[in-house]
């Protein structure tokens, strides 16, 4: 059964993905880690509430939000 994403939720992922990657760049800008961890407890807040409002497991909403934003699927044309 596929989850149902909303974009705001895969944004927010992305946003927590690049902050992530400025944090642990070898000369990390200042306040880069606060943005990371900002960034990580705004998408697992938005998980969590997505699956409460969906009768979704969270766990569930994770994966498919981890894998719809890592490993995307190529455009079928």
């Amino acid at each position: 059964m596929a989850i149902e994403l909303p974009s705001e939720l895969l944004q927010l992922e992305q946003a927590a993905l690049d902050a992530q990657a400025a944090a642990t760049a070898p000369s990390p800008p200042e306040g880069a880690w606060t943005a990371w961890r900002e960034a990580s407890i705004a998408v697992q807040v938005a998980i969590t509430d997505h699956a409460a409002a969906t009768n979704t497991s969270r766990v569930d909403v994770e994966m498919a939000v981890k894998k719809a934003v890592r490993h995307p699927e190529p455009d079928k044309d």
